[in-house]
């Protein structure tokens, strides 16, 4: 089977290579050819691999094209420009797309797709870059069944918690929850922080009691010690929460769902990025806490 892949960010590179391992022949397409490259260098050596210089080279004769690009824009460029995706694949291919976007956009691709006899399913993920890299993400996946069994065995070689949600759409529907968790989290997690280092508590204690409880969550366990360091140089970044924040903005007004702590939450990372923050990971804002009582 020909598989191709395009976007090879912090994700999709290691999950281009997950597909390649699988004895899969794989071809790359990233817009910095550059990132390209680097895929050869790291993974050339094995059976398959492939790099093409435009989309329309990437998506020649291929079964099936797994994209993970940057917002909405991107997407719609990639998939519905005039030598993108759909304009270059053949009828009877499967699409996967990984970008996080809006359930609309998602919703005009399937359709157009469907169209062109082509398969499209939204499939978001989440784990960051190292579930990424380790094969362990979660993927929500919207779009019909017969599309999603056949792609399965191929999520299987990056995703270790993988579900079908509903139609098309569902996937980022779902993804929206995600991050509507993930801020909620964060957002506590930085305020008992904060609590703890103004009391002047050993937060380290603190932490290995309380990451035994009710408490625990992934981002006690994987942010909670570098928050404390005020490590905040990788990760997912504040620019990109923002942009997930906006969707579940934009879908919950449209169904009339009043979301404060979505809008809240949204409004601390806005104060983030204003303070150079745009590209730290997510648990920066812990930062917005500091920074107020600076002023005081």
């Amino acid at each position: 089977m020909k598989l191709a892949f395009l976007g090879l960010g912090v994700m999709g590179f290691p999950m281009a290579g997950h597909l390649l391992k699988s004895d899969e022949a794989v071809c790359v397409f990233n817009r910095n050819p550059e990132r390209s490259q680097d895929w050869m260098n790291a993974f050339g050596l094995e059976d398959g691999a492939s790099r093409a210089m435009s989309i329309e080279e990437a998506c020649q004769d291929v079964d099936m094209i797994f994209t993970c690009v940057g917002n909405d824009n991107d997407l719609r460029e990639v998939m519905l420009g005039d030598k993108g995706v759909l304009a270059s694949v053949k009828a009877g291919a499967l699409i996967c797309d990984h970008t996080t976007s809006s359930a609309a956009l998602a919703r005009e691709i399937h359709e157009q797709a469907k169209q062109k006899n082509i398969a499209f399913l939204d499939a978001p993920v989440s784990g960051g870059q190292k579930g990424a890299q380790d094969g362990k993400l979660s993927i929500m996946v919207g779009g019909s069944i017969e599309a999603y069994e056949r792609v399965l065995p191929k999520l299987q070689c990056y995703g270790k918690t993988i579900e079908r949600i509903g139609e098309s759409g569902t996937g980022q529907l779902a993804k929206m929850v995600n991050q509507i968790c993930i801020a909620g989290v964060l957002e506590g997690l930085s305020e008992a922080l904060f609590f703890g280092q103004k009391l002047g508590l050993d937060l380290e204690k603190v932490l290995s009691v309380i990451s035994g409880g009710a408490a625990q969550s992934w981002q006690m366990d994987n942010r909670a010690h570098t928050m404390l360091r005020n490590e905040f140089d990788f990760g997912f970044a504040v620019d990109w929460m923002r942009k997930d924040l906006a969707f579940v903005i934009e879908e919950a007004e449209r169904a009339g769902i009043e979301l404060e702590l979505v809008k809240n939450v949204d409004g601390y990372y806005s104060s983030v990025q204003k303070a150079g923050g745009g590209r730290w990971d997510t648990s920066s804002l812990i930062t917005r806490l500091h920074a107020q009582e600076n002023k005081k």
